[in-house]
């Protein structure tokens, strides 16, 4: 199986994935609310900023001095295309697995994967 077009191997990992879903519902968000909603020290989350930023997925804006210093980040377009992007991507992978994103189709009924294991080991049989 290829690659979709649009995966975005940089926005893939799960935490960078985690900070471009955040921000792509907001226009500013604040380096503590990021923090804070996805559970990550301030140095795993600059780390990820950064490499975002150079990638120029995002802008910071710092603002203010000492302890009294914030920093705003937002998606630029750039950064949103390629996040519409790969999230299209992954929805071609998951339908091309035979599943839907969205759930089995109407009338089907709901399997779990240990279902469907079950019903391939007895099909070989």
């Amino acid at each position: 199986m290829s690659t979709p077009t649009g995966f975005d191997e940089l926005i893939h990992p799960a935490t960078r994935l985690s900070v471009v879903a955040l921000l792509a519902t907001t226009e500013w968000a604040d380096f503590a609310f990021i923090r804070d909603s996805l559970s990550l020290s301030d140095s795993a989350l600059s780390k990820q900023l950064h490499t975002l930023e150079e990638a120029g997925y995002l802008e910071l804006h710092k603002e203010g001095g000492g302890r009294q210093r914030r920093t705003k980040v937002r998606l630029t377009d750039r950064g949103r295309t390629a996040f519409d992007g790969h999230v299209a991507a992954l929805r071609a992978i998951v339908e091309g697995a035979g599943g839907t994103a969205t759930g089995p189709p109407d009338g089907a009924p709901a399997t779990s994967a240990a279902q469907r294991q079950q019903a391939h080991v007895e099909a070989g049989r």
